[in-house]
């Protein structure tokens, strides 16, 4: 079919054609645009499009071609003679001079508009679309615009099904989108298994997602209750922390139910209640989601209040439905590792709680408290104070071996655990920023005081007490203040409890010392009456005979320790003047002699003041020898004096040149690791540039405990087994017992330094191994029981000594 009359000319089936080619809105619009115009010179023609929008309907330019005559991108659907078309979906036709220039103030129009006409676009009696035409040069009469009513009926069906095909392309874009986005989100879900950071990252995620102004994650707990256990964005009709149980509100019902939620109107009842009390803007529509795991409730999620004021619908609805599902799967994952993490810490808790309980000397058992528990509870320093019999005493600090109550580190904690004690009641003191978290003024003034002094931010003491009454109190503190959770004071609760057990065991253990050893004693004495005579006497007569033996048979006594090898002599050598080394002429492990040039510093400046100081020197006896020639005696004194001048610089510069050459001050062995490589380095006064060791002789640091010091005698002999050579043994005699003791282990030592010859260098400095000291011979009993002895006088000294 075809257009022929009136001068157009144009062809349908040419036109369907070309928009058949096209699937999209645009090039339609504009192929129909371009169409027309080259049918219709002298004109502008222009292909509009009814777009909905929230505040009304408006045209919108799809294409434009011809004359210029570019319409405004918007107009509204009421809006001058496209009001009309809107009214009245007809063709219309405008005579140029009938129309003011308001009514189609739409278009940017520079000529005279001798017609303006309009073909509606129309599908199922719906209005979807309008071609406008401008006519500049002839008039267009209503028989042109009947015959163009074809091209019309074609484009209004290509429009619509263009228009439905981007729909369908839209739709099938955002759900791949979505689609993406759920699947990103997952992955964000599960990028970590720490519930502390897994609740904003669910938060924020799908507050992003759904474009909402607040996200509420509710957590199911052990009573059936709902706690809100984070907020993203805001919502004043909810606050982290609170309780809601079923009937309480929506998310009550959906845990009870476990049936997802939409609530699009803000005069719903549930909204009303929610937001009574709410002076601020509050919930005008809500989505909520339960979170499921495997069948059973986990939590819930709910959504308020879309960005854009719209309300949510059912896609939201679903989209938060499968963000729960995501979100159910990453708490699953975390909820496991603090399972395992929870498992760790019963079983770091069984294991301190048996150490605490497996021992009854009171001292190992206080360290143990105050030491064991910082595996599971994260605080910085533990005590103990211990009550007996009315009387307060500090008694064990985590690091502290030898404990000291007034020292200045440990004074105001004693101080604060003395006052804890009396208040008789578990003390939980935080401090965040200036706030004190206790509400009583003198608690407040006392920590805040502590804690300024201490620098500790977080204090926890409970009593130790049991039926019989108070043992004592235990005190943690840190310079976090929250660094006790919730499971860390339930872990506190249950150590506190053994730890009383314990420590009241061991005192009644400690008051009645012979009560273990009595009983043994007795029940032997009647297993040994039982016996029949013949076997008395003989079992008597072992023992006397085991008697005689430890009392009168001598053996050696010896004491024994770790030994640390280190040289007899060692000297550093140091510069006596200062300088840049120019040459070294040794190397590591090279053997030296006393008064060897081991190293050399530029001497040029020296070298240069003794040949000044020489020059003037042969000067001046030069002039003295010319003077006394002359029998100038007063000026061959005076010269004479200034050739003795310069004498005594030519000795000390010669003297200063010397001191440029570092020479070795012992005979030995340099031991400084790469020192050829010291070349070009700068010495100063005080510097070390090298260190001799004399390994003719050593010195092997046995340490013997403070329990065998008395046995020490310098010229003692003694024996070294060192571990760089098993099977050898090296004899020398002690030549020091040190004054003063050390801290080794959990004991404290005394060295005996035993001098050992080293002839050959087989011994080198540093190395380790076992050391023994003769300390004489002695009766076999006081050998072999004479640290049990000790023991026993000690105690029994401790319980009667003066």
């Amino acid at each position: 079919m075809a257009i022929q009359s009136s001068g157009i000319s144009l062809s349908i089936a040419a036109l369907s054609a070309r928009l058949l080619e096209e699937r999209e809105v645009s090039p339609r619009a504009r192929i129909t645009a371009q169409i027309l115009a080259e049918a219709l010179p002298g004109s502008a023609v222009n292909v509009y499009a009814v777009a909905p929008l929230p505040e009304g309907d408006v045209w919108t330019v799809m294409a434009t071609a011809g004359e210029p005559a570019a319409p405004e991108a918007t107009i509204p659907l009421q809006s001058g003679t496209l009001g009309i078309l809107a009214r009245d979906p007809k063709p219309l036709l405008f005579e140029g001079r009938s129309l003011s220039r308001e009514e189609y103030s739409h278009v940017n129009v520079r000529r005279t508009l001798h017609s303006l006409s309009y073909l509606p676009l129309t599908r199922n009696e719906a209005l979807i679309g309008a071609i406008e035409i401008l006519s500049f040069e002839n008039t267009l009469s209503q028989a042109h615009l009947n015959e163009l009513g074809g091209v019309a009926d074609v484009f209004g069906a290509a429009l619509y099904g263009a228009q439905i095909y981007e729909d369908e392309h839209h739709n099938t874009l955002e759900s791949i989108t979505r689609l993406t986005q759920l699947y990103d989100i997952e992955k964000v879900f599960s990028s970590t298994l720490e519930m502390d950071q897994l609740f904003p990252i669910i938060g924020s995620k799908v507050r992003e997602m759904l474009e909402c102004e607040a996200v509420n994650l509710w957590l199911l707990e052990a009573d059936e209750s709902l706690r809100l256990m984070h907020q993203a964005g805001n919502d004043f009709t909810a606050r982290v922390g609170d309780l809601q149980r079923p009937g309480e509100g929506v998310p009550g019902d959906v845990s009870d139910n476990g049936e997802a939620v939409l609530i699009e109107r803000s005069d719903d009842d549930r909204l009303l209640r929610r937001n009574q009390d709410i002076e601020e803007s509050g919930v005008v529509s809500l989505i909520v989601a339960p979170i499921m795991d495997q069948e059973s409730l986990v939590g819930v999620i709910e959504a308020a209040n879309k960005l854009d004021g719209s309300a949510f619908d059912d896609d939201d609805l679903f989209t938060l439905s499968r963000l729960a599902e995501s979100a159910a799967i990453a708490l699953h994952n975390a909820s496991l590792l603090a399972a395992e993490r929870k498992v760790e810490v019963l079983e770091t808790l069984v294991t301190v709680s048996h150490e605490i309980t497996s021992t009854l000397n009171l001292e190992r058992m206080l360290q143990t408290i105050v030491n064991a528990p910082q595996a599971v509870i994260p605080y910085e320093r533990a005590a103990v104070a211990l009550e007996h019999h009315g009387k307060y005493k500090l008694s064990a600090v985590t690091g502290v071996a030898q404990l000291d109550s007034e020292a200045p580190e440990i004074a105001p904690l004693n101080n604060i655990l003395r006052w804890a004690l009396l208040a008789e009641e578990v003390i939980h003191v935080k401090q965040h920023g200036e706030e004190i978290s206790d509400p009583r003024p003198e608690t407040q003034a006392k920590f805040r005081a502590y804690f300024e002094e201490t620098g500790m931010r977080g204090f926890y003491a409970t009593p130790l007490s049991d039926d019989t009454g108070r043992v004592g109190i235990l005190g943690l503190e840190s310079s976090d203040p929250d660094f006790l959770s919730t499971a860390h004071l339930e872990i506190l609760q249950v150590l506190a409890g053994q730890a009383t057990v314990a420590l009241r065991n061991a005192q009644m253990y400690k008051e009645v010392p012979f009560i273990s050893v009595l009983e043994p004693v007795l029940e032997r004495k009647r297993k040994f009456m039982a016996l029949e005579k013949r076997r008395r006497t003989l079992i008597m007569i072992l023992a006397a005979a085991a008697v005689i033996f430890l009392a009168a048979f001598p053996l050696p006594l010896r004491v024994d320790g770790d030994a640390v090898v280190s040289p007899a002599h060692s000297s550093k050598v140091q510069p006596e003047v200062e300088g840049v080394i120019s040459r070294v002429l040794v190397h590591e492990g090279e053997k030296v002699t006393r008064g060897q040039v081991i190293a050399e510093l530029q001497d040029w400046e020296y070298r240069s003041a003794l040949g000044q100081a020489q020059a003037k020197y042969q000067t001046a006896m030069l002039h003295m020898n010319h003077a006394l020639a002359g029998n100038d005696g007063s000026e061959a004194g005076i010269q004479r004096v200034q050739a003795d001048y310069w004498k005594s610089e030519v000795d000390r510069a010669s003297a200063r040149l010397d001191q440029t050459k570092l020479r070795s001050p012992i005979d030995g062995t340099i031991a400084t690791p790469h020192v050829a490589d010291m070349t070009g380095r700068r010495l100063q006064f005080g510097d070390s540039f090298a260190e001799v060791v004399d390994t003719s002789s050593v010195l092997a640091d046995v340490g013997i405990d403070y329990t065998d010091t008395s046995l020490l005698r310098v010229g003692a002999a003694g024996a070294v087994k060192l571990n760089s050579y098993p099977t050898r043994t090296f004899r020398g005699t002690v030549e020091v017992v040190s004054p003063v003791g050390v801290v080794q282990g959990e004991s404290r030592v005394f060295f005996a330094r035993v001098a050992i010859p080293n002839p050959d260098g087989t011994i080198r400095a540093g190395m380790e191994g076992r050391g023994k000291v003769s300390a004489g011979w002695y009766p076999a009993g006081y050998v072999i029981f004479r640290h049990a002895g000790i023991w026993i006088y000690s105690h029994v000294w401790d319980w009667f000594g003066l």
